[in-house]
């Protein structure tokens, strides 16, 4: 097809605007999904996304449309919403001419909404605005467009205004993506380069690199190179998604499309690199994405150790289909070998332990979630911490350093008081306020928050208590701002004689008092009783600063005696004094999983 008539877009928006449901409706106007094989965010390949109503993963589709007797062809990549996947959305950016800025017309701007504006802005790529579900009674148009064009600075014909749900408007849309954004800049008769955005792994063809070709053209079974890890392999099969995979003869120059490597090593393809012929091996590589730094940090340990191999392997295939996902082994004494993991927040986790549970049919236990320290070591080179294990003896320690994180909140005006609070109790730092235009359904005006805040503060239930006070208006965005002095210590859970070092956090000094005492009263309500006395402490280094007690069973030893001297009595009761010491000092307490999950949920 004539480059010229390539279209490459992305739709980036708030979670639950309506992406998918977008997505869906553009599939079916231009016939690329029939009416009878059509479902609901039939892009959304994973059941886990299906259930949640949420977009995990980016997903690309090639479809045809014709305008005015000529054919387009129309790339779309659809993104995540939520702020833990926002990688998917600039790599998902860096392979396209456009985007589709959406709005939900109930719901106005949100913080999820600027932040991928900005990574947009930050592409040099055609925006398009979008307000979404003008289908709804609720809809605010006027207002929607009055907040978009104070954003944007466009004018108020340049937005275009559609339901995912009806299909009223998209025909509009299609027209607007085709005068607007512009035809690729690649060059077809150079040498063939293409960028990988995604990839995945296939039992049958290996690594499925996601491609833009950037320049020439690539034929099934040509021999091709990787710059960044220096492998080669064949071109097994190419393809287009529609969106599953069909095979075509080649790639050219504009297109976006899929190569099946044929490679069995996961570590030779990585997103980011650049793919080139065998034979243009010399020539530079593509600038690639900025590497994404994990900000959440855990521990994944398979429930039964004889399935560490196959843990091992689940991870090693989410890594290649999720960049800003690491592991290095770990090994626990409780819990065996492991892995200690990287996240980008919260979900992501969680997201993660679901898939490697449904994918991969294991049963995993995840340990307290942390963030990375900096710790300033007295005579030494500074260190990164990712776990309480990690941290050095407080003699050796100048000072430690907290990740601190730049949040924007978006809410009614009318909860900044309970906002402001839920901030301060989480040590964070208040900035500016400023107002939207337009109002909230509820009549109050809408404002954007800015404040610096520790990350440590918001990555377990912050989100949850926002929405709780806002009653499900308010949104938020964070990006990674800096590192700042903090008071913080390493506090152990003793039980028994014996440290339990999956139980060990880093805490707020002023905080270990009242996290130490809910974590031994946990310990006293879940473990079982044994025959000796269970001793439950926090300590902070050598200092105790709360203490529990598990009582030991009473067992009359004596109760078959009959007869005789008392002396035989207290001979048995010796040697149970005698046992019970014996078996306390060797500190055989078993914890269950289903205790440490109680503590871990904090």
């Amino acid at each position: 097809m004539n480059q010229n008539n390539i279209r490459n877009f992305c739709i980036i928006a708030h979670i639950d605007h309506g992406k998918s449901t977008l997505a869906d409706r553009l599939l079916e106007i231009t016939g690329t999904i029939s009416h009878r094989e059509m479902k609901a965010q039939l892009l959304d390949q994973m059941d886990l996304e299906r259930e949640r109503g949420i977009t995990i993963k980016l997903q690309p589709v090639r479809m045809s449309y014709a305008l005015d007797g000529v054919s387009y062809m129309l790339n779309l990549i659809d993104t995540p919403g939520h702020v833990d996947f926002s990688y998917e959305v600039s790599r998902s950016l860096a392979a396209v001419e456009g985007a589709l800025l959406l709005v939900d017309a109930t719901q106005g701007i949100q913080a999820q909404t600027i932040a991928n504006l900005y990574f947009a802005l930050e592409q040099r790529i055609s925006i398009i605005p979008v307000i979404n579900k003008i289908d709804l009674p609720g809809a605010r148009r006027e207002e929607t467009a009055s907040e978009i064009i104070s954003l944007l600075g466009c004018s108020a014909q340049d937005i275009q205004y559609v339901s995912g749900k009806t299909g009223e408007g998209v025909g509009d849309l299609l027209s607007a993506i085709i005068a607007r954004i512009p035809a690729p800049r690649s060059t077809s008769d150079a040498r063939f380069r293409s960028l990988i955005f995604d990839s995945l792994y296939d039992e049958y063809r290996g690594v499925v690199a996601y491609v833009r070709v950037i320049d020439g053209s690539l034929r099934k079974d040509d021999h091709i190179h990787f710059k960044t890890t220096g492998a080669t392999g064949r071109a097994v099969d190419v393809g287009i998604l529609t969106p599953k995979f069909k095979s075509v003869e080649s790639l050219h120059a504009g297109e976006i499309g899929a190569i099946a490597t044929g490679l069995k090593s996961i570590k030779d393809c990585r997103v980011g690199d650049t793919i080139v012929h065998v034979s243009d091996a010399a020539i530079p590589a593509l600038p690639g994405y900025k590497e994404m730094k994990p900000m959440v940090f855990a521990g994944i340990f398979s429930k039964d150790g004889a399935e560490f191999k196959r843990l091992r392997d689940a991870i090693e295939k989410l890594k290649l289909n999720d960049v800003a996902f690491t592991y290095e082994p770990e090994h626990s004494l409780a819990l065996g070998y492991g892995f200690r993991c990287g996240f980008l927040g919260m979900l992501h986790l969680e997201i993660i332990k679901e898939r490697i549970s449904r994918e991969y049919g294991l049963d995993v236990i995840v340990t307290v979630p942390s963030v990375a320290y900096h710790v300033i070591r007295k005579g030494s080179e500074p260190m990164t911490i990712r776990g309480p294990l990690e941290l050095p003896d407080e003699s050796a320690i100048d000072w430690i350093e907290e990740p601190w994180v730049a949040l924007d909140i978006i809410s009614p005006e009318t909860v900044i008081g309970p906002i402001m609070s839920l901030i301060t109790d989480k040590r964070g730092i208040y900035h500016t306020t400023e107002y939207l235009g337009g109002t909230h359904h509820t009549g109050a005006r809408r404002v954007i928050m800015r404040f610096d805040i520790p990350l440590n503060g918001i990555i377990v239930d912050f989100y949850d208590s926002l929405k709780s006070i806002s009653s499900g208006y308010a949104s938020m965005n964070y990006d990674l701002k800096d590192y700042r002095k903090a008071d913080v210590v390493r506090m152990d859970i003793i039980v028994g004689p014996s440290k339990v070092e999956e139980l060990a956090t880093i805490i707020y000094r002023d905080e270990a008092y009242r996290r130490g005492k809910k974590i031994v009263e946990t310990l006293k309500e879940s473990l079982p009783r044994q025959q000796f006395e269970i001793k439950l402490q926090a300590a902070i280094g050598s200092k105790i600063i709360a203490a529990e007690r598990i009582s030991a069973f009473r067992k009359d030893v004596t109760a078959g005696l009959y007869g005789g001297d008392v002396t035989r009595k207290q001979k048995l009761l010796a040697k149970q004094k005698k046992g019970k010491k014996r078996m306390q000092s060797s500190g055989a307490v078993d914890i269950p999983t289903d205790t440490y999950m109680s503590i871990l949920k904090r």
